[in-house]
């Protein structure tokens, strides 16, 4: 029954992420997520009693992977080994979950007003926690003396794009979906971009 439970949780979570960053939370419609999902209306309130709970659910969904990239980060790391994970982390996401990841965007884009005080924070301290690595490494004159809050913006934006723009991405390519080698020469092209802004001033 749990695997039943699970798999119908998470088939209406796949399609409340796609209508949710398709229509966004409010014209979004429970009745379309469930036949999205293939499953009865009911289940959808049964197993998330309602639409603002689903969709909470969905930031939640993007926000674990969101903090476990960062994971590398600490003040004893490698700069150029810390920041090439992130990235591939960040591309990573943006590969395997676009469409939670636009619902992400779409929230922090109108001031995260679904999102909980204690995520808010979360996703703060995080971000706070790399910065401040960053700042580490540039003091230790292991990077160069660049903004580091602007260096987590940029990489943010480049690795994000490939979930926000995607059609715009498949119409400059001429490809319908990016495969993996895509996203692989994606991941290198920034990691190139960074690491070579970042090398120390001669």
């Amino acid at each position: 029954m749990s695997s039943i439970r699970e798999r119908n949780k998470e088939l209406i979570l796949r399609a409340a992420s796609e209508e949710f960053a398709d229509k966004g939370f409010a014209a979004s419609k429970t009745s379309d997520i469930a036949a999205k999902a293939g499953v009865p209306k009911p289940n959808v309130y049964y197993y998330f009693k309602s639409k603002e709970n689903l969709y909470r659910e969905v930031l939640e969904s993007i926000i674990e992977p969101i903090m476990q990239a960062s994971t590398p980060f600490n003040r004893d790391g490698v700069p150029a080994e810390v920041l090439s994970g992130y990235i591939r982390s960040k591309i990573r996401i943006s590969r395997d979950l676009p469409f939670a990841s636009k619902v992400f965007a779409s929230e922090i884009m109108h001031g995260a007003p679904h999102l909980t005080p204690e995520q808010v924070e979360q996703l703060n301290g995080q971000a706070k926690h790399n910065i401040d690595c960053i700042q580490g490494w540039i003091d230790d004159g292991l990077i160069a003396p660049l903004d580091p809050n602007h260096l987590m913006f940029s990489i943010w934006a480049a690795t994000q794009t490939y979930a926000d723009f995607d059609w715009q991405i498949s119409t400059v390519t001429g490809k319908a979906k990016l495969d993996d080698a895509d996203y692989e020469a994606a991941a290198q092209t920034i990691i190139r971009l960074v690491l070579k802004g970042c090398e120390p001033d001669r």
